[in-house]
């Protein structure tokens, strides 16, 4: 199965990246995905089931431990193989 993941933290800074999206951000282009677009209002990434569970995770914890008070995710099944 594929996955795609969108997602945002906050709070919002449009002066500079702040530690939180920093975090995510790092985790999200570490792991062993197939495609990731990082962007200054929302993020993507595709790949394998467990490969982005496990991003995902790594993420939530990433951010949350750098000062995030909000993390939106949305996840997509977007096929069947195994990835």
């Amino acid at each position: 199965m594929r996955l795609r993941v969108e997602f945002t933290t906050e709070p919002f800074d449009l002066d500079e990246a702040p530690a939180h999206a920093l975090a995510a951000r790092e985790v999200i282009e570490a792991a062993e995905l197939d495609a990731v677009d990082v962007g200054p209002f929302g993020n993507t990434a595709e790949g394998g089931a467990d490969t982005m569970l496990s991003a995902v995770d790594a993420l939530l914890r990433k951010s949350l431990e750098a000062g995030a008070t909000r993390i939106s995710l949305q996840v997509n099944v977007i096929g069947e193989g195994d990835n």
